[in-house]
């Protein structure tokens, strides 16, 4: 991908081992659940340790920090780290724009290794990883685990598809030619990843630039960046050359902005908010001085998700499915079920389900492994609480609606569920990003279906439903980048369920898929006349 490459004839670790989905971390089991236990305490012993800016190799310390702080303990800090201002932009460029030179005409073998040493590391070191996560961003165990485990699968996945992609070829051969086809690199790129999934979309990001041969300025969230940083590291354990991946957290107003901004960024990979997201896609569109070429974004923005209920669903797996949906990881997902559309014929007796299933969850410090921890930090919490009260106007409510106060310190809220809701109401329509779940009345499944689309999001969505033929008219009618039928709308998993949604929910990049590599390459086309 890097330059005219020959196939590859070496016998791959790809070809001998086809790709399969990292395991599931069992916690059930006693001495699975002490090497968590066993993990939370070494990390929580490093606790507070100060990072540098990582600039083409250089440690690089600055007058400004972020203090990154445990949602659940907000007196506990994480980690401090140094502070990437408007006057790092250009070193990190010409970093970046120097390790390019010499990377994107690295034989694809050697990224490709690069990515499965990595994943090795990965894995090595998963517990500390996992208890990283719980630490920063407040994730239980479980959430924690999957949110490593597809790390790992990003780095399996995009090396295999990076060996695909070196085979590809011209569709037709014309007589007297031979008629090549090559992906190259595109350049230097800005990766600006999210604090809900700090490993996975991260690191996803990360990853498919430099396979593809790309150099990367990376911004990680100030509300998690030593995920980021432990990964940063392991990318250097495992021999990346340096400038490759530039670590630079910083302020998205200056830093990251300017960085958008720069002639020389050739891509931006972001995930966040819809506000965010259209703002970059603007910035990007203005052409600066010097810039020559059409700056490309891959977006990945938010969701107002919902669950269809048919009337012939069973209430047990339903309500199962849609507490996991709206209340994992604290409704923190751009997929989250943040609205439930259920047939009014069973309507009252679902809300009853849901009420007893709801109160069950426990809420809690995710380092004795709750089932919700905190929201990120007190700006959210109070963002979700006027959510709340909106909709307690708006509806009626039938569980929460308030903190947690019993839980900690920290920013814990009720998982809250608000019944009655009416279409095109605040509640119905605006992104919450929080344990907040409205329930929807419908008279059918096609008036069900109207409401789901009745939005200007469109990431994920499921339908609970016996019928064939409305298992089809939701294929065919359900305008969402990844609908699920008789299961949850979260969860997406690397291969199976490639992801990215329609709409203001982003550019539809469907990372984990057949085709996230292309957005992170260029088409070369080659005719060689036979003389």
């Amino acid at each position: 991908m890097a330059t005219v490459e020959a196939p590859i004839r070496l016998r791959t670790r790809a070809q001998q081992n086809p790709f399969r989905n990292e395991p599931v971390t069992d916690f059930s089991k006693w001495d699975v659940a002490r090497q968590m236990r066993a993990a939370l305490d070494r990390v929580r012993g490093q606790l507070g340790r100060e990072y540098d800016l990582v600039i083409g190799g250089h440690r690089i310390k600055t007058a400004e920090k972020i203090h990154s702080v445990n949602p659940a303990r907000p007196s506990d800090i994480v980690g401090i780290h140094q502070k990437a201002g408007e006057e790092h932009v250009e070193p990190a460029m010409r970093a970046a724009l120097k390790a390019f030179e010499s990377w994107s005409r690295t034989p694809l073998e050697e990224r490709v290794s690069l990515l499965f040493r990595t994943a090795d590391l990965l894995r090595e070191r998963k517990f500390e990883l996992m208890a990283w996560l719980v630490f920063e961003v407040s994730k239980n165990w479980a959430e924690a685990d999957a949110d490593v485990g597809e790390t790992i699968d990003f780095c399996e996945f995009y090396a295999r598809e990076a060996q695909r992609l070196v085979h590809a070829k011209a569709p037709v051969q014309l007589p007297g030619e031979i008629d090549h086809l090559f992906y190259i690199p595109l350049g230097v790129g800005a990766v600006i990843p999210p604090w809900n999934f700090p490993a996975a979309i991260m690191a996803g990001m990360t990853l498919a630039s430099i396979v593809c041969g790309n150099t990367v300025i990376l911004k990680p969230s100030s509300d998690s960046p030593t995920i980021a940083a432990k990964f940063f590291e392991i990318l250097e354990e495992a021999g990346m050359p340096e400038g490759v991946v530039n670590f630079c957290p910083g302020a998205g107003a200056s830093f990251g902005d300017a960085v958008v901004a720069h002639p020389k960024t050739r891509y931006i990979a972001f995930t966040g908010s819809r506000e965010v997201g259209l703002r970059i896609n603007k910035v990007a569109a203005d052409r600066a001085p010097g810039q020559v070429w059409i700056k490309r974004t891959i977006l990945e923005m938010g969701g107002k998700d919902a669950i269809i209920i048919d009337a012939d669903s069973d209430l047990e797996t339903v309500a199962d499915g849609v507490t996991a949906a709206a209340f994992g990881f604290q409704g923190q997902k751009c997929s989250a079920c943040s609205r439930v559309i259920v047939d009014e014929r069973i309507y009252g007796k679902f809300l009853e389900r849901l009420k007893d299933r709801v109160e069950r969850l426990t809420i809690g410090d995710p380092a004795i492994n709750t089932n919700m921890g905190a929201v990120i930090n007190e700006g959210s919490m109070k963002s979700i609480m006027n959510y709340i009260d909106i909709g307690k106007r708006e509806g009626r409510l039938i569980t929460g609606g308030g903190r947690a106060t019993n839980a900690g310190e920290g920013y814990f809220i009720q998982p809250t569920v608000i019944a009655d809701i009416q279409p095109k109401s605040r509640l119905e329509q605006e992104e919450i990003f929080g344990p907040v779940l409205a329930v929807i009345k419908s008279r059918n499944f096609e008036e069900a279906l109207d409401i789901a689309n009745d939005t200007e999001f469109g990431l994920t969505g499921a339908v609970y439903t016996g019928s064939r033929e409305k298992i089809e008219m939701a294929m065919r009618e359900f305008h969402v980048g990844n609908l699920y039928i008789n299961r949850k709308c979260t969860g997406a998993i690397v291969g199976a369920h490639p992801f990215g949604g329609f709409n203001m929910s982003g550019t539809d990049s469907k990372a984990g898929g057949p085709d996230y590599l292309l957005l992170f390459s260029q088409a070369k086309s080659v005719g060689e006349k036979i003389t």
